[in-house]
């Protein structure tokens, strides 16, 4: 694992990042202070670009209760790297903190990658989302809600888009609301007493748009933490719009496997997807 050396920069500093080591980019100015309720702020740690390629932003799993950072955060921005693209890993707000808390913070993070573009050595046009479980819950989040939720804090990043440019979703949380749903992610997104109605209006499957961007989605067959229906029913949803869907559904594997370097097959799952990232949303990458 590369060495991590930790540096407490402003958001959208105008600073070069060193090579080999990865930053942590605050999400938010000092002045404009985003937390979750017991002093936690929302980060990014970012590996610097050695050229020009498309960006994985990787936002670990955890039920909007923790996050899982150290199994599906920096070990997978790190396989990414070594598969050809730039990487960061995204902290992002859970519990206490509620919608639409966590869903600001990627589409934050997406905003700065982007607006800092030129800075930090990344291909502005090429940013995909790539989440684990409940972070691929807020993964598709930034696909299908990427312009209806304001995130505005007084600086450049502003003016950006916060739309991602590709999704990876990974054993996803899609449902809140139906008998194949995670209840856990719903009630702590939403709060103990969030109604059916919108536990619905967060189930990932009902908002896809002409604007959501391309996904690629794997689940295992015998995932009984979040039944792989989640990543079925989201793929159908992209298809009935016409839109670009990969998905693969493996044999064998409980939840959370991240890398799934134990299972038989899914552990392909990294190479393809950056074969999708590649050959299907035309993402630059190289060795």
């Amino acid at each position: 694992m590369k060495k991590i050396f930790i540096f407490l920069v402003a958001a959208c500093a105008g600073f070069i990042l060193p090579a080999g080591e990865a930053q942590k980019i605050m999400l938010y100015p000092a002045d404009h202070p985003e937390t979750d309720g017991k002093g936690f702020a929302p980060y990014m740690l970012l590996y610097p670009a050695d050229a020009k390629r498309g960006t994985v932003l990787v936002l670990p799993g955890g039920g909007y209760r923790a996050r899982a950072s150290e199994r599906e955060g920096m070990k997978v921005a790190e396989k990414f790297q070594e598969l050809g693209f730039n990487a960061a890993v995204l902290e992002y707000r859970v519990a206490p903190a509620r919608y639409p808390a966590p869903q600001r913070d990627v589409l934050r993070a997406i905003k700065l990658l982007r607006a800092n573009a030129s800075r930090w050595g990344i291909d502005p046009d090429h940013i995909a989302v790539l989440g684990f479980s409940a972070g691929g819950h807020l993964a598709g989040c930034a696909g299908v809600l990427h312009d209806q939720i304001e995130v505005k804090v007084g600086d450049e990043a502003d003016a950006v888009s916060a739309r991602p440019d590709a999704m990876i979703l990974c054993y996803p949380v899609i449902s809140l609301a139906d008998d194949f749903a995670h209840r856990g992610s719903g009630q702590n997104l939403l709060g103990e007493n969030a109604t059916p109605e919108n536990l619905k209006k967060l189930s990932l499957q009902h908002l896809v748009n002409e604007k959501t961007p391309p996904v690629f989605l794997w689940h295992t067959a015998t995932d009984s933490g979040v039944p792989a229906q989640n990543s079925i029913v989201f793929a159908q949803s992209m298809w009935a719009q016409k839109k670009t869907a990969e998905l693969h559904i493996f044999t064998i594997g409980n939840h959370g496997q991240d890398l799934a370097k134990k299972l038989p097959t899914a552990w392909q799952w990294p190479q393809m997807a950056a074969r999708f990232l590649v050959e299907v949303a035309h993402f630059p990458a190289g060795k």
